[in-house]
């Protein structure tokens, strides 16, 4: 359906055609290292946009990007604006003449102005087998979804969230003990095997971009704290999806005696309570603890206490006896 055919190009022609490419990268997380990368030696980086430092961990210290940290070892100017809308922002950019740029998990919309800079257009890597999860979680929204298969396609750029043509993509099978991160680690490193594979032969002119399947569009949006809250009365299966998906960031979590508690790992079990009980409902004893669902039991692995360090399920029912048959969520 899509442009599923890759590039097996020799190193030398790999070499040759992109060593002669300028090429502006813009990327923040450690999702985009990978991807930065793959490119850093086959390519002239011009210079690397990256999110400005943020403050991080219980210091809430200034902190560099995984992507600046890459950027700063490797000798490659760095640019941070807080927004690329102001005229001297893209006057910058502009100087650098780029011949295409390239982007992974930057974190900022492009806008018209910034897309019609370079002559080869602005080429992103996205998370995805688009057209399905456009959007700014199309990690998290895959396993969440259930989906067997995700991947990474690599597009032109356009005014829509990822609307734009495809130039290639590459499956990636979901496991069923996949997390947002170790399913997103394993992506950046297909997305930095497909990129080198794509750039040259686009640049070249030897791909013809091919436009999605609006009728097959699905979309994910940011995610927030409360994605991260869990509804008991949903089924278990869906309950365990969302504790993988919420990995690690917000984290899935409910409420017990007022506090929040994270739900760091889960699995579905196979017990039949002899009782009927309410969604919520703690069952079981401190060797298993589970959790009625909705339709189902869904029991705790690993668990967090707000204020507390991360411990086994069994270990903190240990030391909260008052656990057993309680409701949480309330």
């Amino acid at each position: 359906m899509y442009c599923r055919h890759y590039c097996h190009a020799s190193k030398p022609l790999l070499i040759t055609i992109l060593g002669m490419a300028r090429i502006l990268f813009m990327g923040t997380p450690q999702f985009a290292v990978p991807v930065l990368s793959a490119l850093v030696e086959k390519v002239e980086i011009v210079a690397v946009v990256t999110q400005p430092d943020a403050p991080a961990g219980r210091g809430r210290a200034l902190t560099r990007s995984p992507v600046k940290q890459f950027a700063l070892a490797h000798g490659l100017p760095v640019l941070q604006p807080e927004s690329l809308k102001p005229p001297e922002v893209v006057a910058q950019l502009r100087a650098y003449t780029p011949d295409a740029i390239v982007v992974a998990a930057f974190g900022q919309i492009l806008r018209r102005d910034v897309l019609a800079l370079p002559p080869r257009g602005c080429i992103n890597v996205h998370a995805s087998l688009l057209p399905r999860w456009r959007g700014a979680s199309p990690i998290s929204a895959a396993i969440a979804a259930g989906d067997s298969t995700t991947g990474i396609t690599i597009m032109l750029m356009e005014a829509g969230l990822d609307s734009g043509p495809i130039l290639s993509q590459r499956a990636e099978p979901i496991r069923p003990d996949d997390t947002t991160a170790s399913l997103g680690e394993r992506l950046s490193h297909t997305g930095a095997a497909l990129l080198p594979e794509t750039l040259p032969r686009w640049l070249n002119g030897q791909i013809t971009p091919q436009r999605q399947d609006e009728s097959q569009v699905t979309k994910c949006s940011p995610l927030k704290k409360d994605d991260g809250r869990i509804d008991w009365s949903r089924n278990a299966g869906e309950i365990e999806r969302q504790v993988r998906a919420m990995t690690p960031w917000p984290s899935a979590w409910t409420v017990w005696q007022s506090k929040q508690l994270q739900v760091k790992r889960a699995r579905i079990s196979a017990m039949q309570p002899l009782v009927p009980s309410p969604a919520g409902t703690v069952i079981g004893d401190s060797a298993a603890v589970c959790v009625q669902c909705g339709e189902g039991i869904l029991e705790l692995l690993e668990v967090q206490l707000e204020g507390k360090r991360a411990m086994p399920a069994s270990e903190f029912a240990r030391g909260q006896r008052q656990l057993a048959g309680a409701l949480l969520g309330k």
